[in-house]
């Protein structure tokens, strides 16, 4: 009984991690391009009462006698799914059709990554995300600049007074990675680099390395499926009813046993 109580008690300790998941999904389920995460359970170790394969009398045991002590978090999963985009007719509002990211300069000179493409200007007219993280390689936008375009490929124009021809003002670059999935989230839209995610691979959006193209006047929404939040609540809730069942029946086993000692 006091192995099953344990056995339970990670049961439960693992469905309150899966709980937060979803909770936190949940939270930014309105969040620009924000990615989802699933947690992944692994079961702990076995107590071998009888090693399977080992001989027991004449007899060889096939199947043997293992007893589980339960379950633990091993993973949270970021899921990298395309998520649904949304028309915002902002000029400086960037969607990825594709899998790259956008490359931001932090406070501190750490180049972080990010699918959130709501840029704005400083009072340089750099452009910038909206906590003042730097897009790289810098764009700057003159503040004379009228009927600014990005083209899919990263092409940034504008027409300046004086010139008859639209100004080419910059060039964009993205970034992918060989496991996007390894990313660490950072907060803040952001996601740095690990050695599960690998280093960034940089490209002009459009080119052969599969960053995808952009979409001027568009965001990305997030790619949190709330139906499918839900339903993983409601799993995650009668698991833990489970067993928390298991220990309420396993202590009153062991007050059984107790009584009929006394």
């Amino acid at each position: 009984m006091i192995r099953a109580l344990y056995t339970a008690a990670s049961g439960m300790s693992a469905q309150q991690a899966n709980l937060d998941t979803v909770a936190n999904n949940l939270a930014n389920s309105a969040t620009t391009g924000f990615r989802q995460r699933r947690l992944q359970f692994q079961d702990m170790i076995y107590q071998n009462l009888i090693t399977p394969g080992s001989p027991q009398s004449q007899n060889t045991v096939s199947a043997g006698l293992q007893i589980g002590l339960g379950t633990r978090t091993a993973a949270s999963e970021v899921i990298m799914t395309q998520g649904d985009f949304n028309q915002t007719s902002n000029p400086l509002d960037l969607a990825i059709q594709g899998a790259g990211f956008f490359q931001v300069q932090q406070p501190d000179g750490t180049i972080a990554y990010t699918r959130d493409g709501s840029f704005h200007q400083n009072n340089q007219g750099a452009l910038m995300t909206a906590n003042g993280d730097l897009l790289l390689p810098n764009v700057t936008i003159p503040s004379n600049a009228t009927a600014v375009t990005i083209s899919q490929y990263g092409v940034v124009s504008g027409t300046i007074p004086g010139q008859t021809n639209a100004a080419q003002l910059g060039t964009m670059q993205l970034a992918t990675f060989v496991n996007p999935g390894g990313l660490s989230s950072i907060g803040s839209n952001l996601f740095q680099p690990t050695q599960s995610s690998g280093n960034a691979i940089t490209d002009l959006p459009g080119g052969t390395s599969g960053m995808g193209t952009l979409q001027q006047g568009y965001l990305e929404n997030s790619n949190v499926d709330v139906v499918g939040e839900f339903v993983q609540m409601i799993l995650a809730q009668r698991a833990y009813e489970s067993n928390s069942k298991v220990v309420h029946v396993a202590d009153d086993m062991y007050s059984q046993i107790n009584g009929m000692i006394r």
